[in-house]
Order: structure tokens, then sequence, then C-alpha cells
């Protein structure tokens, strides 16, 4: 069974519902209405711009340009909205392999096999990094 709900319909009735900013020209590789709500629910998902904004094959630079437009007030608070979320799930994945570990394994030179388990240390650092820069996605902060 295929899924075929598209983004606006996904993001519909959610907070991160947003009225897309209006195109200054029609580009095909453009920051369009979809690629805008596929950019959001990627952002709410990994919590990083960067890693959102490759994700709909866009750059980090054009995304910060996107909130500088006029008619970007619902979108910056959607965007708001994304980072949050996506930071919290990440803090509790990180969390989650900090209280029940992961399990590694690895095939060793003449065939034998390693299996050791414990806390993935580094995404646990990673989560609990207090990040300097503030959530709120203006022109001012970024």
């Amino acid at each position: 069974m295929e899924h075929t709900d598209s983004p606006a319909r996904l993001l519909a009735g959610t907070c991160l519902a947003f009225t897309p900013v209006p195109a200054q020209r029609h580009r095909a590789d453009g920051w369009t209405p979809e690629t805008q709500q596929c950019f959001i629910r990627a952002l709410e998902a990994m919590g990083s711009v960067g890693q959102a904004a490759k994700a709909v094959g866009m750059g980090r630079r054009s995304a910060y340009r996107l909130l500088e437009r006029p008619g970007a007030e619902s979108f910056a608070l959607a965007w708001d909205r994304a980072v949050s979320m996506g930071r919290m799930r990440q803090f509790d994945y990180a969390m989650d392999r900090a209280l029940n570990g992961i399990t590694t394994v690895r095939v060793l030179r003449g065939g034998s096999i390693d299996v050791s388990g414990g806390p993935d240390m580094a995404i646990v650092r990673a989560a609990l990094r207090e990040d300097a820069a503030p959530l709120k996605a203006t022109k001012d902060t970024y």
C-alpha cells in the first residue's frame, strides 16, 4: 500500500501548519510551498537546519534567506516549533541509548565475531551539549 498524503495534508491541523512564504520568482528548484512543507517536516524529525535543508535538496544559507523574505512570519513560527520538537526527539533518542545501550557486532580477522553492548556516549554527549544559539528563527538571532 502506497502512502500518498501531501506534506500540506500531513501538517494540516498540527502545530507545524503554516502559510508558505510567497515566491519572489517561480523556479522549479526553488522554495516551493511543497519544499517548504517538506523542510519543516524534516526539521521536526532531525532538529538540524543543515540536515533538513539537505534532505529537501536546498542549502542551509538558502533556508535562512527564506526567513528574511516578506510574508515569512508563519513559516518562522513553524520553524521554531519544528526545531524545538526535533531537538527534543534527538534528546529522547540519546537518553534511550544511554539507558538501554546499543549492541555492536564486529566481524574480526579470521571470521570471529565480537558482540559488545553499552551506551553510545558520543550521542549522549551531543544531546546533552548546551546549544549556545537561541531557538528563535529570526534574522537577528542567526
